[in-house]
């Protein structure tokens, strides 16, 4: 379908690909993954012939279709409605529409037959193009995408740039081309939408490249994974998650190898260091040299997932009850938020915020940080909470003058530079990047800046409005594990599901009116909304009391009357056998590491399945029994002294 060949692009001295290579197959639904500056837009832009390569080949079929989502649409506008534009996808059926429109006007005072049999041909070839059904599938799609009926007769121009993008999305779906390019398509969605697309996408029977930072998005469209990395594009065959476990048991076998290697060099080093004070030994020192100068030297493994190293800090813990929400009604001209409505969120609760945009989310977000009055009803903060609140809206308190570092060292005078520095690493603010002054990022640098500087606060109460926004997904990661060993209360809106699921111990959304609560991971909430979908009289569950931990039973003791001597012999006896067995399985793990070490089984996913599964299961037995052997051995020497 497409052939890329030895592609190399530079921009300036950096080549940001360095004879790539990658075949795209009809039907692949691909995700193309990097981190940022990697080059994953550009190499849309080089297939789509807006950039030309420096060298290499580009290959496809000259009647190929593209369409291409890209962020620069966020600026198109038009005064046509949406559903006029949307329907600009069908080219020809348009076309089509407009010369029958002046034919019919024609034949109001021209009757001829060549009129007619025009007339006659133009109507079949329209509909068999299915041009009567276009309105309905243009309709269709904006609905699916979240557009309301009401909202069809509206001008492209009097939505937001977020809204404009869906209609270009709609747009580029209903042209059904031969492959998709999708950038980040799930930037301006809601969940409910971004599940549509979903379903959409993998029912859609061309070809897809998706650039996306959401995980889970990923893992339920793509059966490829593409990784930008070092100017190289590595081809894994699954979904996201399928990635990352192949990723690392091939890190595991590099790692291996290269310390294998490493090992066998220091050892040729120290033989050539003896032989070369020996004459008769100098022409086999040399020979040895040569053949270390032209091994091939295995790279060790780059660490691609950095843990968290900076924890947040709070002064004082805060009481049971840290927000408490009663009788809440809040309401707009044009829509009903709230309505008597009633929530506690109680210390240690994290707590996910979801639903369509425009239900509200944002809006119970502003009331609980305090941020807005214009409500009925109570909502009261408890004993000693102290709370940072982050919305996009915070960009404009940042001081522009400021350099980042200077920003977060005026905030929080606490911290350390080395901290502020390791928060501001995480957010992709590396060396000098923290010099840089707030008024020369841009909206994405600077919300990067403001979620930092929000991560700093002594607060022991956290409220974030889509904090995931602008983070790549090492990032992601790091916030992750930044909310995970957070000893506060957290309530966050996000569309990001892995985010969610890895955060939140509690989801609330908001229906009717009322604030529902399901209590559990975001996973299992998704598990039970599928089911209410079947079943609409489906309850929530109640929320679920902490289980007591067992105790562990006491260990037995050995009775002081059995022989020291037969124990010795009888332990002996098994260590000798444990030795065996672990010499056995040494050798059927370096057997399995072999096998997977051959790149032929990365091509066939059940065979990768299968090995990867028994060396893992082999590996797991051989350091349990090397762990008995230990703990015998010790036993043994205790009899022993």
């Amino acid at each position: 379908m497409i052939a890329i060949n030895n592609l190399t692009f530079e921009i300036g001295a950096r080549a940001l690909y360095d004879e790539a290579n990658w075949h795209i197959k009809p039907g692949e639904k691909i995700g193309l993954i990097g981190a940022n500056g990697t080059g994953k837009t550009t190499l849309l832009k080089i297939i789509t012939g807006e950039y030309a390569p420096t060298s290499g080949t580009i290959s496809m079929a000259k009647d190929l279709t593209m369409g291409y989502l890209n962020q620069d649409l966020l600026s198109y506008s038009s005064d046509k409605n949406i559903v006029h534009v949307a329907m600009e996808a069908f080219e020809r059926q348009n076309q089509l529409h407009d010369e029958i429109e002046v034919l019919l006007k024609k034949l109001e005072t021209d009757y001829s037959e060549d009129l007619l049999h025009k007339l006659s041909d133009k109507q079949h070839e329209f509909e068999l193009l299915d041009g009567y059904n276009i309105e309905y599938k243009a309709k269709e799609i904006l609905a699916g995408l979240g557009f309301l009926e009401s909202d069809n007769e509206r001008k492209l121009s009097t939505f937001s740039g977020g809204w404009r993008m869906r209609v270009m999305l709609a747009k580029i779906l209903l042209q059904a081309p031969d492959i998709l390019l999708l950038d980040e398509p799930t930037n301006h969605l809601d969940l409910p939408s971004i599940q549509w697309l979903e379903d959409y996408l993998k029912a859609f029977s061309g070809a897809i490249i998706i650039v996306s930072h959401d995980r889970w998005f990923l893992d339920k469209v793509i059966n490829r994974t593409v990784e930008s990395r070092k100017g190289k594009l590595n081809v894994y065959a699954g979904n996201y998650s399928f990635y990352l476990e192949e990723k690392a048991l091939r890190a595991e076998i590099q790692r291996g190898e290269f310390k294998n290697q490493q090992s066998k060099i220091k050892q040729e080093e120290r033989l050539i260091e003896r032989f070369r004070a020996k004459a008769s030994k100098a022409k086999m020192a040399q020979s040895r040299i040569k053949m270390l100068d032209k091994m091939e030297r295995v790279d060790d493994v780059d660490d691609d997932n950095p843990e968290v190293n900076f924890s947040f800090k709070f002064s004082k813990q805060s009481g049971r009850h840290v927000v408490t929400l009663e009788h809440i009604t809040k309401k707009y001209p044009t829509i009903d938020i709230l309505d008597d409505a009633e929530a506690i969120i109680e210390k240690g609760d994290k707590i996910a915020l979801i639903g369509a945009n425009g239900r509200g989310k944002s809006t119970l977000l502003r009331i609980i940080a305090g941020a807005d009055h214009e409500f009925e009803g109570t909502s009261l903060t408890g004993h000693n909470v102290t709370q940072t609140f982050f919305a996009q809206h915070q960009l404009e308190s940042l001081h522009l003058e400021h350099q980042i570092l200077q920003e977060l060292q005026s905030f929080a005078p606490k911290h350390t530079d080395t901290e502020l520095r390791s928060i501001l690493g995480s957010f992709l603010f590396t060396g000098d990047d923290v010099f840089k002054k707030i008024k020369v990022l841009s909206g994405g640098e600077k919300s990067r800046v403001a979620l930092a500087k929000a991560l700093t606060a002594d607060a022991n109460f956290l409220v974030l409005d889509e904090p995931t926004n602008h983070l790549d997904m090492a990032s992601v990661n790091i916030l992750i594990q930044a909310l995970q060993q957070y000893e506060g209360t957290v309530i966050v809106v996000s569309h990001d599901r892995y985010f969610l699921d890895n955060v939140a111990n509690k989801i609330w959304f908001i229906e009717n009116q009322k604030i529902k609560q399901y209590p559990g991971t975001y996973a299992e909430y998704d598990e039970w909304f599928a089911k209410r979908k079947l079943e609409p009289k489906i309850a929530l569950p109640a929320a679920q009391p902490k289980k007591e931990e067992k105790k562990p039973e006491p260990v037995k003791q050995q009775q002081p009357s059995e022989n020291k001597h037969q124990q010795l012999k009888k332990l002996n006896l098994d260590l000798s056998k444990m030795e065996e067995q672990i010499s056995a399985l040494e050798k059927l793990v370096k057997e399995l590491e072999a096998k997977l070490a051959d790149e032929k089984i990365y091509n066939a996913p059940a065979k990768l399945k299968e090995a990867d599964t028994a060396y893992s299961q082999k590996n797991a037995e051989l350091k349990q029994t090397q762990q008995q052997w230990e703990e015998l051995a010790e036993q043994i020497m205790e009899l022993e002294a």
